[in-house]
């Protein structure tokens, strides 16, 4: 049996996380551990319920059952916009951009739910230093530094994908939960992507919902695979491609 990861390690932590709809289990006792440091890539078929199961530790959704963990404080009654003031930081599957403002006026935005000022009601959100200063930082930690003037919708999507990930960091979090970021990218897009996931692993715990198979078992420090809701198997990217009910399942028989 492996040994539980250090608990100073562990930044989120579910168990038994379930959700129902009605007759239907879209997240069956789930439990995850995200550890700073490292990317765990969660995979699964399309249903087997690796969104939902963003959308819950994320709090979007509440969880019908289970215990969600955040920084050792349980936050599984938390709202999303609470959570994410507490380090919890996400991207979804289709772009959240602002198209029509720059990259850097898309990085302030975001940074700015660190810096709320509602008693200086009469200055403009414009004047903020501290949310001009992460969003340069933001932009920079996703390679974004000589794009800062660019409108955000003419970018290529690869670059839009960055800038999802740079406005996700201008909220200062320290999880990073990340749903296909790959999705629709070439290969030179590819690689710069996981360039920089491999650069955020270092301050951040990294889960990472993606389908191209090969980027997960190279980034990935641990693989969960899910199938109808449930886990399947959970260990390093060598346990999982040689797990018997993964590879009849999901990767195919060999």
């Amino acid at each position: 049996m492996n040994n539980p990861s250090p608990a100073l390690d562990v930044l989120l932590r579910c168990s038994g996380l379930t959700r129902r709809w009605g007759g239907l289990v879209a997240v069956n006792d789930v439990a995850v551990e995200l550890v700073r440091g490292t990317v765990h890539a969660v995979i699964g078929t399309n249903g087997a319920g690796k969104s939902t199961l963003i959308n819950l530790l994320s709090g979007e959704i509440a969880p019908s059952g289970g215990r969600i963990e955040l920084m050792g404080q349980e936050v599984t009654q938390w709202t999303q916009p609470r959570r994410a003031r507490a380090g919890l930081g996400r991207s979804y599957q289709r772009n959240t951009i602002f198209p029509e403002f720059s990259v850097l006026e898309n990085c302030r935005l975001t940074a700015q739910s660190r810096w709320q000022r509602p008693w200086r009601w009469w200055q403009s959100a414009w004047t903020c230093a501290d949310s001009h200063a992460a969003a340069r930082e933001a932009a920079a930690s996703a390679g974004l530094s000589e794009s800062l003037d660019r409108i955000a919708g003419t970018l290529s999507h690869g670059q839009k994908r960055q800038l999802e990930i740079a406005m996700c960091l201008a909220t200062g979090p320290e999880v990073l939960l990340l749903d296909e970021p790959l999705a629709g990218m070439g290969a030179e897009e590819t690689e710069r992507m996981l360039e920089l996931l491999a650069s955020l692993r270092r301050h951040h715990a990294i889960l990472l919902v993606e389908h191209d198979m090969d980027a997960v078992f190279r980034i990935s420090d641990r693989i969960t695979v899910m199938v109808n809701g449930a886990v399947i198997a959970s260990g390093s990217p060598d346990a999982v491609r040689r797990d018997d009910k993964v590879q009849s399942a999901y990767l195919g028989e060999h």
